[in-house]
């Protein structure tokens, strides 16, 4: 490939989960099942939450969005990966892999702040419960959700367009299952000094800033469970954030392991 010039890489070459022969098929299984599960639920939520007059309250509100993203997030990698089980060279387009970079975004950077939005959610409902639709009125959510919304396109955006200004000329081979940022920033021969600090600024405001909100939100949380004297009381209050308090720590998790280390790790 001729150095400087991007628009001679017409493809790249996802190395995917595993390249030993024997378990494509059973990681195709394996994969084929969590995207199945994973779709079927949140398809469940989305049209329960939707249907059901009695599921028409704030947290639901919140998490039929949540599961609108979680099913974008999957669509977006897994259908390309679940091709490339079944092909010997496990290509993607130059333009289908920008495609996928930024819905990935869209819909993991949504998937943030809708996390953050569901713990203000329950530090108001268990801190504040008597101003409750007054600080998380509907008005106040869909404003939320627009602001999560355009947060999310403005980072896709932002971030797909810096990665894909920069020229591929030395390899096309993507160490990872699909197309995103530190991978590809990788492979390009160009100084990636200017893109590499936006697209890292970008990220890590958003992680920081979200993880922030649901720190303090869970701090006070916390605080007023500690204050609820009756153990039934301080269970029943428990109960209402466990499950979102179990998927922030996995999804951020997940998030943290994966870019906020040192680039030589990668």
């Amino acid at each position: 490939m001729a150095s400087g010039n991007p628009t001679l890489v017409t493809e790249f070459i996802l190395l995917g989960v595993s390249d030993r022969p024997e378990l494509q098929i059973p990681l195709f299984l394996v994969f084929l099942g969590i995207y199945g599960l994973t779709g079927t639920g949140n398809l469940c939520i989305i049209t329960l939450t939707s249907v059901d007059s009695q599921l028409q309250t704030i947290m639901y509100f919140f998490l039929r969005h949540l599961a609108v993203f979680s099913l974008g997030n999957s669509t977006t990698i897994v259908p390309t990966m679940l091709v490339n089980f079944s092909l010997t060279k496990k290509t993607i387009s130059y333009y289908g892999c920008a495609a996928q970079l930024g819905g990935f975004l869209v819909f993991t950077v949504s998937e943030i702040f809708m996390l953050s939005a569901m713990a203000y959610d329950r530090y108001v409902a268990i801190c504040s419960p008597l101003l409750y639709m007054v600080l998380v009125s509907p008005q106040i959510c869909r404003l939320l959700v627009f602001l999560t919304y355009l947060q999310s396109l403005t980072t896709a955006v932002t971030v797909t367009c810096c990665v894909f200004s920069l020229s591929f000329c030395s390899s096309n081979i993507i160490h990872h299952f699909y197309c995103d940022d530190v991978p590809l920033l990788a492979l390009s021969c160009s100084k990636t000094y200017i893109p590499e600090t936006a697209v890292f600024t970008f990220l890590e405001t958003n992680l920081c800033f979200s993880m922030t909100v649901i720190l303090i939100s869970y701090f006070n949380i916390v605080l007023a469970i500690l204050r609820i004297r009756s153990s039934q009381g301080r269970q029943k209050a428990f109960s209402t954030c466990a499950s979102h308090l179990m998927a922030v720590s996995v999804f951020y998790g997940t998030l943290l392991f994966m870019y906020l280390q040192p680039r030589t790790n990668h």
